[in-house]
C-alpha cells in the first residue's frame, strides 16, 4: 500500500540509505583493492581500465547518493538537486568509460556500440531522473524509483 507520508520523507528512509552506504562502501573498497592488486594486468590490457572505471563510478555514485540521503534536516528539494547532480556525474563518468572501452575494440561491433552508448546509458540516466524528479513534484513512487536503480546496478 502506498503511503505518501513515508514515500516523500527522506528521513524515514534513513535505514535504507544506511544499508546502501554500507553495501556500496564495502563493494567499492573490495573493487578498489582488487584493482590495486591486479593493476599491472589491468593496465596492460587497454579494454579493462574503462571497465574498472565504470564499476567504480557506479558504486561511488550510489555511495554518494545514499550519503546525501542520510544528511539530517535538509529540505527534500535540496536532496533532489544533490541526487540529480550525483546521477549526472556518475552517468557522465560511466558513458565516457564506455566510449573508451568500445573505441578501437575489435570485438565490439557498431550496433553494439550504439546500443551500449545510447540505449543502455540513457536508460541508466533515466532511473536517476525519474527517481529524483519526485522530490520536486511528488510523483507517485518517489524513492521507490531509486530502489529500482540501486537494484539494477
Amino acid at each position: 500500500m502506498f503511503d505518501p507520508d513515508v514515500a516523500y520523507a527522506p528521513a524515514l528512509w534513513a535505514s535504507f540509505f544506511s544499508a546502501e552506504v554500507g553495501a556500496s562502501a564495502a563493494l567499492t573498497g573490495l573493487l578498489f583493492v582488487a584493482v590495486s592488486i591486479n593493476l599491472s594486468k589491468i593496465v596492460a590490457l587497454p579494454h579493462l581500465t574503462p571497465r574498472a572505471a565504470k564499476a567504480l563510478a557506479t558504486l561511488v555514485g550510489i555511495l554518494f547518493a545514499a550519503s546525501f540521503g542520510l544528511a539530517p534536516g535538509q529540505p527534500r528539494e535540496q536532496l533532489g538537486w544533490e541526487l540529480v547532480g550525483t546521477g549526472v556525474l556518475a552517468w557522465a563518468a560511466i558513458t565516457f568509460a564506455q566510449y573508451r572501452h568500445s573505441r578501437g575494440n575489435p570485438y565490439v561491433g557498431k550496433v553494439q556500440i550504439w546500443f551500449d552508448r545510447v540505449l543502455v546509458q540513457m536508460a541508466r540516466f533515466r532511473w536517476w531522473c525519474v527517481g529524483f524528479r519526485c522530490f520536486w513534484g511528488e510523483a507517485a513512487g518517489c524513492i521507490g524509483w531509486w530502489l529500482g536503480y540501486c537494484f539494477r546496478s
